[in-house]
């Protein structure tokens, strides 16, 4: 495992920042609008669809029209749990969709005001509702990934390790720059934020909570992520794989903490390939 402990508290704060690797953090943020937006426009789109009570708890569904067994790409936003919104998700909507892959992109509750594990039973819930209504959206529900990016991945990796998920029990996880171990995190300004105990970081870390038996993992960095994203994901894919789950852990080069993502906007790309393998479609 990691050596973190040993960082100064300077450069704990600085491996943990991810904004500060980019030169223009609002440049990279609205590149995610920018592209969802004609998102709306240019597909059917079942928008604002209810999945829990809490103003919050709704999701944003792009069907395949004529389908009824349309497998389901299901995305969950980071920034850091406390920015971001579906909104802002949804820019792989129309290469997905072209593909033949359903998309929905979650709301959840954001910090401070929502504590991170009222988040974690949002996404969950999420998941389920889409399972419970799959027929209706025309959806297998036995042909689902759950991705999401940054803290949206350690979301991701909460609803995998979720072994109630009976009748949506997702078929595999795609994990980009992902938080897996929340004890450094304790130690550092998303704190400030999330307020967690050591318990609670316990609690509420994929590494100490690996996927449910079955679930295959495709977990990607950026190359210019900072050493501890990288060593977070590698750790984490890393323990995956030794419990038994079918792992694939890479660095896509040319990328950064924020703009990799966008590389599911087109089709030949390393992490479009990794949802169709996860799927099991040719690329």
């Amino acid at each position: 495992m990691s050596d973190w402990r040993a960082l100064a508290p300077e450069a704990l704060e600085r491996a943990y920042n991810a904004r500060a690797t980019v030169a223009d953090i609002e440049a990279e943020l609205q590149a995610y609008r920018a592209g969802s937006s004609p998102m709306y426009q240019r597909l059917r789109c079942q928008a604002g669809l209810r999945y829990g009570e809490s103003p919050d708890e709704t999701l944003d569904f792009f069907p395949l029209p004529g389908r009824t067994d349309a497998p389901l790409f299901v995305f969950i936003h980071g920034g850091y749990w406390r920015a971001l919104c579906k909104e802002d998700s949804v820019f792989m909507a129309e290469n997905f969709t072209s593909l033949g892959i359903a998309v929905a992109a979650l709301d959840y509750s954001l910090a401070p005001a929502a504590h991170l594990s009222v988040m974690v039973a949002q996404c969950r819930r999420a998941v389920a509702w889409l399972g419970h209504n799959s027929r209706s959206l025309g959806v297998d529900a036995g042909r689902m990934v759950v991705a999401g990016s940054s803290a949206g991945a350690h979301l991701a990796a909460m609803v995998l390790n979720d072994t109630s998920l009976a009748a949506a029990k997702p078929l595999g996880g795609l994990l980009v720059s992902g938080l897996f171990d929340l004890e450094p995190l304790r130690h550092t300004l998303p704190n400030s934020w999330l307020k967690l105990s050591a318990e609670q970081a316990q609690a509420l870390s994929p590494q100490h909570h690996l996927p449910a038996p079955g679930c295959a993992l495709q977990v990607a960095v950026a190359e210019h992520d900072t050493d501890e994203f990288k060593r977070q994901s590698r750790d984490y894919a890393q323990a995956c794989s030794a419990a038994g789950r079918p792992t694939v852990f890479y660095e896509l080069a040319g990328r950064n903490h924020f703009d990799v993502i966008l590389d599911w906007t087109r089709p030949d790309t390393a992490l479009t390939g990794s949802a169709l393998a996860l799927l099991g479609m040719a690329a």
